[in-house]
């Protein structure tokens, strides 16, 4: 009988720790934004209105150096996976190309967070833009998600289903079946609408089991689409030009302690015009783009705050985790060459307010978006590569912490798989799985990772680097020259230190070459000449 007593006595208790342990599984809310510069939020130096994701940064964690793969698809497919984009097949764009790491859609040797995630009891929802396999057997609920809405493809009209480029087909879905976006429609308040109908289907249905909800807004990438009453806000704000707005920027970046105090702000690309040499019509047009893009930004902080608000009406909050960052960094891009068509290369100079319009802010917009940052989204300059990066949640996330320590879109998986007590898989659906190549941020913000030991590695399409402790080598393609920076004191790359540390070049540019022998790296020279049934976006 007293033996009896001890084992049920065992029993009880490990049916109280799993229940625990099951209880106390957060909710994680994963926000990607799309092109958005590392400025572009009030936290990270901003004047455009996001109180909502301020003041998650305020109560929650900023990471200053964090780092994406500096264009969508590979960001997102890395992201997803946990492993480099090279290693996910999307080494580089939805292309299909005869090499494994350049398949353009996952592989099926990756396991998603949201395969991952299912398979531990949650329920797993998507909205928004998914760019990491086009066809439909590669679509969200192929690859783990319960619930998806959102554009298959790289990016569209925010107020209609409008292909951009000649013979082009977009797809906007809802699970596996295409649908016609409706009258009155905005995609940035889509997709958060359509995310809290998930979430509450899942709380009628599924209550006593956590959530994972990714939400990829399309925004805020070309074309620059916003609704009046948002755009009204920064209409004329942006007149006094892009060198003094930028200035402000940096002004409030050091005031925050952003950077060093030995961080310089980056010159202007040499072939951005001065701004006293616009005409007013000119200026008036710039104004008008950066007002659109501002609101862009502001609408995303608005639908954030939707959701931390309804979550908060029915009790989900507090057991919640954000996780909030950018693809890459902001585009230089226009609406001008020939592969658009010639309706949408002349709807580029409609007013940037007008829902018919679609145009780019260009390079000028960009550099205001990334300040301090040289380059942009494709290079891997940190103008390209680096990402406004914040983690809220009261019971889960430390408070009020800023991290200066490196880290990258691999880290997110080992993190998701801690909070959640998940595990990842060796084998998933009878495919041997890729171990996961980050480390959990958990262990960065506990400083249990010396940064000195770590070595974070990029390419996309023949631009390379490597960020090692206080180092950062990086090359743009085809010059092909390696450039090394001490990031520490340099943030912004604008002393090229090379001469001075051969060795730690030589170090540096080792690393790279295993690396990229690795994950799969094919010189883009040669995988240029290679294109197949090429998918531009």
């Amino acid at each position: 009988m007293k033996t009896l007593r001890i084992h049920f006595l065992y029993f009880f208790t490990l049916m109280q720790v799993a229940f625990a342990q099951h209880a106390d599984r957060p909710n994680i809310v994963l926000i990607l934004a799309d092109d958005m510069g590392y400025s572009d939020l009030g936290c990270f130096g901003s004047e455009i209105q996001t109180p909502y994701l301020d003041r998650m940064a305020q109560g929650g964690v900023k990471m200053t150096n964090f780092y994406n793969a500096s264009r969508c698809c590979p960001s997102r497919a890395s992201l997803l996976t946990g492993v480099y984009p090279h290693q996910a097949g999307i080494g580089d764009m939805m292309n299909t190309r005869p090499y494994p790491a350049y398949q353009g859609y996952l592989n099926r040797e990756t396991a998603t967070l949201a395969e991952v995630l299912g398979s531990a009891g949650y329920g797993t929802y998507m909205t928004g833009k998914w760019h990491v396999g086009q066809a439909q057997e590669h679509w969200p609920l192929q690859r783990g998600f319960d619930r998806f809405y959102g554009l298959i493809d790289g990016a569209n009209s925010y107020f209609e289903n409008r292909p951009y480029r000649p013979n082009q087909k977009l797809t906007i879905a809802l699970d596996n079946e295409e649908i016609a976006p409706p009258q009155n429609y905005y995609s940035t308040d889509a997709y958060t609408d359509y995310a809290i109908s998930f979430v509450d289907e899942h709380l009628e249905e599924r209550k006593s089991d956590p959530f994972f909800l990714y939400m990829a807004y399309q925004a805020p990438h070309w074309p620059l689409h916003a609704k009046p009453e948002d755009i009204a806000r920064y209409k004329g704000k942006y007149m006094e030009g892009w060198d003094v707005v930028r200035h402000r920027r940096f002004e409030k970046q050091q005031a925050m302690g952003l950077f060093p105090p030995s961080t310089t702000l980056s010159p202007l690309d040499t072939t951005i015009r001065d701004w006293e040499s616009l005409s007013w019509a000119e200026k008036v047009q710039w104004d008008e783009r950066m007002a659109v893009y501002a609101a862009m930004v502001d609408a995303i902080d608005q639908n954030v705050g939707k959701l931390m608000e309804h979550l908060r009406k029915n009790g989900q909050l507090e057991n919640t985790i954000f996780l909030f960052l950018s693809d890459n960094g902001a585009s230089n891009e226009t609406i001008t060459n020939q592969g658009f068509t010639e309706e949408i290369r002349a709807a580029n100079f409609f007013p940037a307010s007008h829902p018919k319009s679609f145009s780019a802010y260009g390079k000028e917009g960009a550099v205001v978006s990334n300040t301090p940052f040289r380059k942009f989204k494709h290079w891997e300059f940190e103008g390209g590569n680096a990402t406004a990066f914040i983690a809220y949640g009261p019971k889960y996330i430390p408070q009020g912490l800023q991290v200066d320590q490196p880290a990258h879109l691999i880290d997110m998986m080992p993190s998701i798989v801690e909070w959640s007590n998940a595990a990842y898989p060796k084998e998933f659906a009878g495919h041997a799985i890729q171990p996961m190549e980050g480390k959990a941020l958990q262990k960065i913000w506990r400083k249990e990772l010396v940064e000195e030991d770590r070595a974070i590695c990029f390419e996309h399409e023949g631009n390379k680097a490597v960020r090692k402790g206080k180092w950062k080598l990086v090359a743009e393609y085809p010059e092909n020259i390696w450039y090394l920076y001490n990031v520490q004191t340099d943030r912004a790359e604008n002393t090229d230190v090379k001469g001075q540390y051969p060795e730690v070049v030589n170090e540096l540019s080792q690393i790279y070459d295993t690396w990229a022998k690795r994950v799969g790296v094919i010189p883009y020279e040669q995988l240029d000449k290679k294109r197949r049934n090429v998918r531009y976006q």
